[in-house]
């Protein structure tokens, strides 16, 4: 959530000069990508190859380590089967440079990566099939698992104390709850935080742990068209959020954000929670607050998005994109209420996996 006058805002002569001077390469085509907090443009070369020039806001540029433990990760990844993207290195052999620019508001620093383009579209694009959700799932228990076995000396850079998108801090939320003022909404968000408090931090203790990508949602997973009619998940995108957390944090935000891109957002967790299953079997803590921690996830996207409309009132389509339908699914899972729900989804997710 940068403030005012943090997100870069580079022209495309800026970009064309910096790929230019940074990495030998020539634009042949440049342009600007959606992003919530950064820059993000694509670029072709010339002498062959598509990219994707990132531009951190000036904010986060300062926690260089976080970058780069971010940067490795991806690497990571990719190293182990995932399709995350890579980082090209400069001409001087570093994975991202620090520029300083006046982007209209004075001589400021941020921090520039040229990644590799991955193909594809992004997920809230296609038929949120049972199948396609499944490997969602699955993908995103893959993700998990193999980030935990990452070492890297900044590693402890992850742990990101009131990091106001963690489910681990879920109760930073309450000051920028003021942002729904008036909104019925309201009350629905200060009860879910009262029953997260009473009844998810006590059974914290049972969440096993590990690194969380943190925000795997519709827009940051690419597919692409397979064999047999359907998709498969071509890309993951976007570290950015990258924090120590739980597993179950990363199988609640997957299944919150899918919700926000079906037709009947409630037949989403079955499908999910079978893939994440055939992975990562969930323990009893665990699936007593998976219901809870989806509704924590929609209470962070919805709160947030308000409280940055009034930081950036400019780029309010783009910042309230999940928002919209997000309100109606919260209602309409809080309504229905907790052993409905699950009855849904565990069912749901049983009869999935037996047909496996």
């Amino acid at each position: 959530m940068a403030a005012q006058h943090v997100k870069p805002n580079f022209s495309q002569p800026q970009v064309a000069e910096l790929v230019k001077r940074l990495f030998r390469l020539t634009s042949s085509e440049i342009c600007s990508l959606p992003s919530y907090d950064d820059q993000n443009f694509y670029v072709a070369a010339v002498e062959g190859g598509e990219f994707v020039l990132k531009i951190m806001n000036s904010e986060d540029s300062k926690n260089f380590n976080l970058i780069e433990m971010q940067t490795y990760a991806m690497s990571f990844l990719h190293q182990n089967g995932l399709p995350a993207q890579t980082a090209l290195p400069t001409t001087s052999g570093q994975l991202m440079s620090l520029e300083e620019m006046d982007c209209g508001y004075g001589c400021q620093k941020y921090l520039v990566r040229l990644l590799t383009y991955l193909p594809g579209e992004t997920i809230s694009k296609v038929p949120l099939t049972p199948q396609l959700l499944y490997e969602t799932g699955n993908t995103a228990a893959r993700m998990d698992q193999i980030l935990l076995k990452m070492e890297h000396p900044h590693l402890g850079v992850l742990q990101r104390e009131n990091f106001a998108w963690s489910l681990s801090y879920f109760p930073v939320l309450e000051k920028y709850i003021y942002a729904l003022d008036g909104d019925p909404l309201q009350e629905v968000v200060n009860s879910i935080m009262h029953q997260f408090k009473n009844s998810v931090v006590p059974k914290r203790s049972d969440f096993r742990k590990c690194i969380n990508h943190g925000d795997f949602n519709d827009l940051n997973i690419l597919v692409q068209p397979d064999d047999s009619n359907g998709y498969r998940i071509s890309g993951i995108l976007d570290f950015g959020d990258m924090n120590s957390g739980y597993y179950i944090h990363e199988l609640a935000i997957t299944i919150m954000y899918m919700m926000t891109e079906h037709p009947n957002p409630i037949e989403v967790g079955g499908p999910i929670l079978a893939g994440w299953e055939s992975v990562l079997p969930l323990n009893e803590a665990e699936k007593d607050c998976l219901y809870l921690l989806v509704l924590c996830r929609f209470c962070q996207s919805l709160v947030l998005a308000r409280y940055s409309v009034t930081l950036h009132p400019e780029n309010e389509e783009y910042l309230m994109i999940t928002s919209k339908r997000g309100v109606k699914i919260l209602q309409q899972l809080w309504e229905l209420g907790k052993a409905q729900v699950e009855k849904v989804w565990f069912e749901s997710a049983a009869q999935f996996s037996d047909r496996k």
